[in-house]
C-alpha cells in the first residue's frame, strides 16, 4: 500500500488519451503518395473503416501493463504459467506471492487458451493469463491461428465476465520468436473485429507497449483504427491482403474443403441448412461411414438396443455440436445479464460458479441462447471439480426456469458436468422452491439430489466458501442483512 500522501504508482486509464485523440502529426506532415488514392478508395472500400466510437475505446500506452487499473490485465506466459519474462515478472512482483499459489491450482494453460485469476495486490481486479505460440516460419499458419486464439479468448473472457476494460501486453515474447509486426497485425484486427461484433459491454482496450515496441504499434494501429476518413484512405493500400474472416481469424483454404461423393453437386442456396441435411449430403464414402447411420443409432437408442459405450459416444457427439455452436454465436446479450459468472474457490480449493436467479428474465430471453451460453462458460470449468452457488433471493415467477428447460440442459451437457459437480448451494430457498427442486431431482434427473444444500443465510454459505472468495450481488447482501437480523419479522423471498 502506498504511504499516506504518496503518489500511487498505478496508472488511472481514465487519465490516458484515447486513440481518437492521438492524431499523428507525422501522418499530417509526411502524407502518403495520393496519386492512386481516390481510385483505390472508390473501387475497394476499406475493410476497417473510420469508426470514432471504436477509436474512443482504444488506448496506446507506453509503459508497464502491470500498473494499469483496468478491470483485467493480460499476462503472457508459457504452458506451465511459470515463464520468466519482463511482463510476467513485473505482474508477479506487484501482485504478490498469492498469485503464484493461485497459478499452481490452474494446472497450466494450453497455447492459445486464456485463464483467469484475481489481481491480488494489483490495481487491476483480474489477470487473464494466455500462452502465445512459438514461431517458426515452417509452421506460420499454426502460429497465426494460435495467436488469434490468444487475443480472441481474452476478449471473449472479458465479455463473459462483463469486464469494462482490458489491458493487453504484447502477447508474444522475444524468446518465442514471433515477429513483432506480424503479431501486431493479428492483435489489432482480432480486437477490432471483436469490438465490432461483440464488444458493446467493453468500454476500453489498452495496448501496453515498451519503448522499443511503441513505433511498430503506432505505425500499424492507424491501419485498423483510422481516426478520420482521410487517414482511412491513406492507409488502405498498406493493409495486408490477408485480414482473416469476419472475426479476424486466419483463413486456411485447405480447411474449407468439403468432402462429398460428387464434388460440385451441392447447392449453397440456403446458408442455414440443418445439420441433418448437411450430413445426408456427405455421401457413401468410407470416411462418411465411420460415423455410422445416425438415424439407425437414434432408433436403436429408443428401442434400448444400443450398448452403453455407443450411447455415450452418441451423447458426446451431440454435445460437441452444441459446443461448436456456443463458440460460434454472439452471446454477449446473455453475458450482459450477469446471471452466471466465475468467482473464487471454496474451502476445498474447488472453483465456485455463481448463478443469480433474479438476473434471469426467462420471459424475455432466448432460452436456447441461454443454454449455449451456459455450455460456453462451463465447458472448461467442468474439467475439474467445482461447485455452484444459486442465489434464489428476491426472484419472481418471471425468473424461474421451467423443468423442461432444466431437464434438456441436464441431458445435453457432457458427463463431466455431472461427475465433477461436488455441491449445489441453494441460497435463500422458499418452501415452494424446495418442493419443486425435490420433485425435479427425484423424478427428472439422477445423481443430483444428494448434492443440493439449502442455505437460509449467508453465514451458512461462508462455512463452505470464505467471504473474500465469492462476489455476492449487493441486493443479496442487503436482503440477508434485513431478513436474517435478530428478531426480524418473517419475510420471504420470491416464490
Amino acid at each position: 500500500m502506498d504511504p499516506l500522501g504518496a503518489r500511487s504508482q498505478f496508472v488511472d486509464i481514465q487519465s490516458l488519451p484515447v486513440w481518437q485523440q492521438q492524431l499523428s502529426e507525422e501522418t499530417k506532415e509526411t502524407p502518403l503518395d495520393q496519386g492512386d488514392g481516390p481510385l483505390v478508395h472508390e473501387a475497394f472500400p476499406s475493410p476497417f473503416p473510420f469508426r470514432p466510437d471504436i477509436n474512443r475505446k482504444i488506448i496506446l500506452f507506453t509503459g508497464d501493463v502491470a500498473l494499469l487499473n483496468c478491470t483485467a490485465i493480460v499476462n503472457t506466459s508459457n504452458e506451465s504459467l511459470s515463464d520468466k519474462n519482463p511482463v510476467s515478472d513485473s505482474i508477479h512482483q506487484l501482485a504478490g506471492p498469492e498469485l503464484r499459489e493461485e497459478l499452481v491450482k490452474l494446472k497450466g494453460c494450453r497455447t492459445g487458451e486464456a485463464k483467469l485469476t484475481k489481481g491480488f495486490n494489483l490495481a487491476a481486479r483480474f489477470i487473464i493469463h494466455t500462452v502465445g505460440p512459438k514461431y517458426k516460419a515452417k509452421y506460420r499458419t499454426a502460429a497465426e491461428s494460435s495467436l488469434f486464439s490468444c487475443y480472441r479468448n481474452v476478449m471473449q473472457l472479458a465479455a463473459e465476465q462483463s469486464m469494462a476494460s482490458v489491458g493487453f501486453c504484447v502477447v508474444t515474447t522475444t524468446k518465442r520468436g514471433y515477429p513483432l509486426e506480424d503479431a501486431a497485425h493479428i492483435a489489432f484486427r482480432t480486437v477490432r473485429r471483436f469490438l465490432e461484433n461483440h464488444g458493446n459491454g467493453i468500454d476500453t482496450v489498452v495496448f501496453a507497449v515498451s519503448d522499443t515496441e511503441e513505433s511498430v504499434y503506432k505505425k500499424l494501429l492507424s491501419l485498423y483504427y483510422p481516426r478520420s476518413e482521410e487517414e482511412e484512405r491513406l492507409c488502405l493500400p498498406l493493409i495486408p491482403a490477408d485480414i482473416g474472416n469476419s472475426e479476424g481469424e486466419p483463413v486456411v483454404p485447405e480447411r474449407q474443403i468439403r468432402i462429398a461423393e460428387k464434388p460440385g453437386s451441392l447447392e449453397d442456396e440456403c446458408q442455414e441448412e440443418s445439420l441433418d441435411l448437411d450430413l445426408g449430403q456427405v455421401g457413401n464414402h468410407a470416411f462418411a461411414r465411420m460415423e455410422g447411420d445416425v438415424d439407425k443409432q437414434r432408433k436403436l437408442i429408443l428401442q434400448g438396443q444400443m450398448s452403453e459405450a455407443a450411447i455415450q459416444k452418441q451423447h458426446q457427439r451431440n454435445y460437441s455440436r452444441w459446443l461448436c455452436r456456443a463458440r460460434a454465436e454472439d452471446l454477449s446479450d446473455i453475458a450482459a445479464l450477469k446471471a452466471l459468472y466465475q468467482t473464487g474457490v471454496d474451502i476445498c480449493g474447488r472453483t465456485v460458479m455463481v448463478v443469480v436467479g433474479r438476473n434471469i428474465p426467462v420471459t424475455l430471453i432466448d432460452l436456447e441462447k441461454a443454454l449455449l451460453y451456459f455450455i460456453h462458460v462451463m465447458d472448461h470449468i467442468t474439467v475439474k471439480e467445482y461447485v455452484i452457488v444459486y442465489f434464489h433471493t428476491l426472484t419472481g415467477e418471471h425468473n424461474h426456469l421451467d423443468s423442461d428447460f432444466l431437464k434438456n440442459l441436464y441431458d445435453v451437457v457432457d458427463i463431466k458436468y455431472k461427475k465433477n459437480l461436488r455441491a449445489f448451494y441453494f441460497v435463500h430457498p422458499t418452501f415452494r422452491s424446495k418442493v419443486s427442486t425435490w420433485f425435479f431431482t427425484t423424478f427428472s434427473v439422477s445423481g443430483l439430489k444428494e448434492k443440493v444444500r439449502y442455505l437460509d443465510n449467508l453465514p451458512q454459505l461462508f462455512t463452505c466458501i470464505k467471504p473474500e472468495q465469492i462476489d455476492i450481488p449487493p441486493f443479496v447482501l442487503e436482503y440477508d442483512a434485513r431478513v436474517n437480523r435478530p428478531n426480524h419479522p418473517n419475510e420471504a423471498s420470491g416464490l
